[in-house]
């Protein structure tokens, strides 16, 4: 999967609005770039955002310096959690159980270093020998030289010695056992480009695995067992040359094939009446030849017009590259270039093109990857776009039947592969497409199988790498159904897969709760007889009266299942309650001000004592008699001596009696 970096405001600003937006704060990077790729290797990777990782390898014949893995690591910035490795090729080394590879010199396909002694040594499996292609040699003219040597050791017989041959053996050259030692040595001064040379074990009654530079084969054995045939064909933009294009193993006593194998190369001119295709510069990747003067003429249906879409531009200053409208160079020119330039494309006008290629005869151009790559492919004449091929491992479906402009296309993977690029392209107004063409990459994961409600999952790998396991646990309450362990595994051509379905959490079964019953001057919600485990019941009092208790309980889970709380109690007012009400009142009513209480008091008592002093003076002015105040008793004129003579005070025979007060 590839995600997309997104860039900062701040990116996206000229230097006059950086200037204007200072004070803007930048939006956060969400994604990690996409990490370099190492030259003579590649990467794969899983997500660009954090926790996404990178995975790295080489090709044949170099080995990976650094780590083969890194993982985008989340922060404001998200970045990777090391630096990107490098493909390198070793100096020496002993190659096991060697069934198919390669042995390149140290730099290849750049220069090799002075003063190496490297040495290999390539082991066989038991009862199997080995055989060698020579990719290429390329040594300085001074002492540098390449042994190949038939066994195990530095004093083997050699097979062969760059000092011995002038010319590289196209047929390769075989071990009489199941060793091989290779020395490389290189002398302090001169250099170039150095070797590569590709092995293969093969067995008794068996002939090796053909090999074609630039191209690839087909046989009706995968074992090449004597009998066995092979055909062979080349890489677009290149050309069958020397060997057979078909080939046998032959001789039961002493297997090999009757033909040497074909070589493709890219070549100088030549005429092409493919709808598509592809024109490479001399001898492409390697350098092409100074002085040289190529002709390629391309030519399709009468009615169609030709799209050059020029991919690699890289030659030197003196170089040109002209391409002509038509069949001819006669014909008006299209364009012409030279140096390096970026990816372009041009259009005809007509249903021809010539391309004109001229090297400088006084310059040589070194290194791979130096030269040209044009792709061309034949398109309608004036109001539709070209014709996109098909991809490996996938298929296109197309919005409409011709190619006019806001046709999109799609394209699919078969199963077992991903899209990686744009899965959909569009026609757009200039008759180009939207981008370039998908690939097809083979799924090294299996998809994320998702969640199970109420349960958790612990994962073995969280790439879902094909191995991995993921295990489902329910949540308390919840009883599974279904395989808990799920396996991610590759067994057809369909792809990973999971082993099982993803099972269900299921409520555990438990009995209800009886309804608790409704206390006095509340009501419940909601009611009914029985409620399930889990279940709430909610409590309201009347008005006026208080809850005492929980204002809900919970129907708890069990075998029997119980209530979590018992019932509450609405309380009514008390009677406490009531008689301070009643003081507070009393005390209200009582609550006035100090003066008031004075006037009160003093007005009636001022009454009362006028209304006295006013009988008092009409009983003496005007009866003539006078008004006894004194509180004396009424008796005061009796003596002491007298106080007693009343019988009924006679102590002597009469008995005492206590005064009765009650009345």
């Amino acid at each position: 999967m590839i995600a997309s970096i997104h860039p900062t405001r701040h990116n996206l600003l000229g230097r006059g609005d950086r200037d204007r937006d200072r004070d803007i704060v930048p939006a956060f990077v969400l994604s990690c770039p996409f990490p370099e790729r190492p030259a003579y290797g590649d990467v794969s990777v899983t997500s660009l955002h954090a926790g996404g990782e990178a995975y790295f390898y080489c090709f044949t014949g170099y080995q990976l310096q650094g780590p083969s893995t890194l993982t985008c690591r989340n922060a404001t910035t998200p970045y990777w959690s090391g630096k990107e490795p490098q493909c390198l090729a070793s100096c020496g080394g002993l190659v096991r159980n060697a069934t198919v590879g390669r042995i390149i010199s140290p730099g290849f396909p750049g220069n090799y270093s002075n003063n190496l002694t490297c040495h290999w040594i390539l082991e066989a499996p038991e009862g199997q020998r080995l055989h060698i292609h020579f990719e290429k040699v390329a040594l300085a003219e001074d002492d540098d030289r390449l042994l190949i040597k038939n066994g195990n050791h530095i004093d083997s017989p050699p097979l062969y010695d760059s000092y011995e041959v002038e010319y590289l053996p196209n047929e390769g050259i075989s071990s009489s056992g199941r060793f091989l030692f290779v020395e490389l040595t290189t002398d302090g001064s001169g250099t170039s480009t150095g070797t590569a040379i590709r092995y293969e074990a093969f067995g008794p009654g068996h002939c090796y695995e053909p090999f074609v530079k630039y191209g690839n084969f087909t046989s009706s054995d995968s074992t090449y067992a004597v009998g066995t045939v092979a055909e062979f064909t080349c890489d677009p933009g290149y050309t069958l040359e020397q060997g057979s294009v078909i080939i046998e193993c032959m001789d039961p006593n002493n297997p090999q094939w009757n033909e040497t194998e074909p070589a493709c190369r890219a070549v100088c001119s030549g005429e092409i009446t493919d709808s598509a295709g592809v024109v490479l510069s001399p001898n492409w990747p390697e350098a092409y030849d100074k002085g040289q003067d190529c002709i390629w003429g391309i030519h399709v249906e009468e009615d169609k017009r030709i799209m050059l879409d020029i991919q690699v531009l890289h030659m030197g200053k003196n170089d040109l590259l002209t391409f002509y409208d038509g069949d001819d160079l006669t014909a008006k020119i299209l364009g012409q270039y030279g140096g390096t330039r970026p990816r372009f494309k041009l259009y005809t006008t007509t249903a021809d093109v010539t391309i004109q290629f001229q090297s400088d005869p006084a310059t040589n151009i070194y290194g791979y990857n130096n030269g040209f790559v044009v792709h061309f492919f034949e398109v309608p004449r004036n109001d539709t776009c070209p014709e996109l091929p098909e991809i490996t491992n996938g298929w296109k479906t197309t919005s409409h039947p011709e190619l006019v402009h806001g046709t999109v296309v799609t394209y699919q993977c078969y199963p077992g592969f991903e899209v990686v690029g744009t899965e959909m392209l569009m026609c757009q107004w200039d008759l180009t497409w939207s981008g370039d063409l998908p690939t097809c990459e083979r799924v090294l994961s299996c998809p994320d199988p998702g969640t199970v409600e109420h349960s958790r999952r612990v994962m073995s790998n969280p790439r879902l790498m094909v191995g991995s396991t993921i295990q489902y646990i329910c949540n308390k309450g919840y009883s599974l159904s279904g395989n808990s362990l799920l396996s991610c595994y590759n067994r057809d051509s369909s792809g990973p897969k999971w082993s099982e379905r993803l099972p269900k959490c299921i409520p555990d079964a438990y009995e209800p709760c009886k309804n608790p019953g409704t206390p006095p001057y509340s009501s419940l919600s909601p009611e009914k007889r029985l409620y399930q485990a889990g279940e709430v019941l909610h409590f309201a009092c009347q008005k006026g009266y208080k809850l005492l208790g929980e204002p809900a309980i919970r129907c708890m889970p069990g075998r029997p299942s119980r209530w979590s709380n018992p019932p509450p109690v609405c309380k009514g007012p008390a009677l406490e309650y009531i008689n301070e009400q009643r003081l507070d009142v009393a005390s209200a009513y009582f609550n006035i001000e100090g003066p008031n209480v004075a006037i009160a008091v003093f007005v009636p008592v001022a009454i009362i004592t006028a209304v006295i002093l006013g009988m008092y003076f009409y009983f003496s002015r005007y009866q003539g008699k006078s008004l006894r105040l004194s509180t004396s008793l009424q008796y005061d004129h009796i003596s002491g001596d007298s106080a007693f003579d009343n019988p009924s005070y006679d102590t002597a025979n009469s008995e005492v009696r206590p005064l009765d007060t009650t009345a």
